[in-house]
């Protein structure tokens, strides 16, 4: 009696397959994870702008503490358009906000003790690369 030994040789379809399912579902987690960590990164990157243009506006107006009052503004209200140099301050630094932050608006809050609030509110885009309608906020407290 001859038997005849066959040997396998190489791989299977069946094993290529799924080598290659495993592979196509790592590499779009990968590209799912690098997405998430750009989109992380540029809301890092607006936190962080919106913390230079707060700092922006209280170093304007501790340059002019006498007219601290002058400073007030809401979101809603449109920029002054005096020429003193509160109305100038507050135009450009909102300029500045609507050509840094995607949808941004700026407020000052400032009371007689000194005490100024300056909130910045911009909008972030969601996981499909549309802006959320929910609107990310900056707020900072401090004495001039």
């Amino acid at each position: 009696m001859v038997r005849s030994f066959v040997r396998q040789q190489g791989a299977s379809l069946i094993e290529v397959l799924v080598t290659v399912l495993i592979m196509a579902t790592a590499l779009l987690a990968l590209s799912a994870l690098q997405l998430r960590s750009v989109q992380f990164s540029h809301s890092a990157y607006l936190r962080s702008q919106a913390n230079i243009l707060a700092y922006d506006i209280i170093d304007r107006i501790r340059i002019n503490r006498i007219n601290v009052a002058s400073y007030s503004i809401a979101y809603d209200a449109d920029a002054p358009s005096g020429g003193g140099l509160s109305a100038v301050d507050l135009r450009e630094w909102r300029e500045t906000i609507k050509k840094i932050m995607p949808d941004g608006l700026g407020q000052v809050e400032c009371n007689a003790g000194g005490i100024c609030t300056v909130s910045i509110r911009w909008s972030e885009q969601n996981q499909s690369g549309q802006n959320d309608e929910d609107a990310a906020e900056f707020k900072f407290t401090t004495r001039v």
